[in-house]
């Protein structure tokens, strides 16, 4: 409706000014000069630009699949994003980036990422076992529940041979919550962890509870998962080199992708000129695939 009140607007001025200059009647006595004058005028008019308000572009960049190595596995976790343009002024446009990683197959290989960072036998020292793991969204973290067995053992030698003994075993369900949260430098992931329910046996679960034990296992836990996060939400592995050290990432939060699937959000913003908006647009369209 704007566009059509502007049309109108201009038709009406464009014969306001060749009534002023061909006056109101275009008998066969006016002067060429003057139809001359008008007609340059009217084309000079037409030929300037007219000043536009900012627009709204979005851009949707394709999903890009990130591959992890979970002891023998591989797995991919799949990243995409959305970026939304709007014109600042001619040359500088703002943005808000969106960035969704989907991290399902990071689930469904859960046990085996926590086993080969977990698991552990010295003979004179602690055994650990991670039995069976479960990642899930809570919004805006995730929950991990880790089934463990864990021994510790004492070696001493008694009469010359050296002899083991179990000081203390016994199975564990720890649960640690981790949500995410920005690192300083606004472009890296990193989880504030919090240990929730510990079922365990006898004097596992003080130890657990109350010991480093519990701290080392959570650590591990934190680390372990993000590590393997950090790749699909690694700016550079799924932006366009042109919006690349232009981002700052705002927010961070799991959600639930459907049928408890866990993805990750980055919310972010940014700044970029016209040149590198022509140049995100020109890499994108390489990166769609061909029909």
């Amino acid at each position: 409706m704007l566009k059509n009140h502007a049309l109108l607007a201009q038709t009406f001025f464009l014969r306001e000014v060749s009534r002023l200059i061909f006056g109101r009647t275009t008998g066969c006595g006016s002067s060429p000069w003057r139809t001359v004058g008008g007609l340059v005028l009217v084309l000079a008019i037409g030929a300037c630009p007219i000043p536009a308000h900012g627009q709204n572009v979005t851009f949707k960049i394709p999903p890009v699949k990130i591959p992890l190595k979970i002891k023998d596995q591989s797995a991919t976790i799949t990243a995409s994003a959305v970026i939304s343009m709007h014109s600042k002024d001619q040359e500088t446009s703002i943005f808000k980036l969106e960035l969704t990683a989907d991290v399902g197959e990071l689930q469904q290989n859960i046990t085996a990422l926590l086993g080969s960072q977990l698991d552990k036998e010295d003979a004179c020292g602690e055994r650990i076992i991670i039995e069976h793991a479960d990642l899930t969204p809570v919004a805006p973290a995730s929950l991990a529940v880790v089934q463990l067995h864990y021994e510790r053992w004492a070696c001493a030698k008694v009469l010359g041979k050296e002899k083991s003994k179990r000081l203390i075993g016994g199975n564990a369900v720890v649960e640690v919550k981790l949500t995410p949260a920005i690192e300083e430098n606004n472009t890296e992931l990193r989880f504030v962890p919090e240990v929730g329910k510990i079922d365990a046996d006898g004097s596992l679960g003080e130890l657990l509870r109350s010991g480093t034990l519990g701290d080392a296992i959570r650590d591990k836990i934190r680390t372990s998962i993000l590590s393997a996060m950090e790749k699909g939400t690694n700016l550079s592995a799924t932006l366009p080199p042109a919006i690349q050290g232009h981002v700052t990432i705002q927010n961070a939060e799991f959600k639930d992708g459907g049928s408890g699937r866990l993805i990750v959000v980055l919310d972010g913003e940014g700044q970029i000129t016209r040149e590198q908006m022509q140049a995100l647009a020109k890499q994108i369209k390489e990166r769609m695939p061909t029909k």
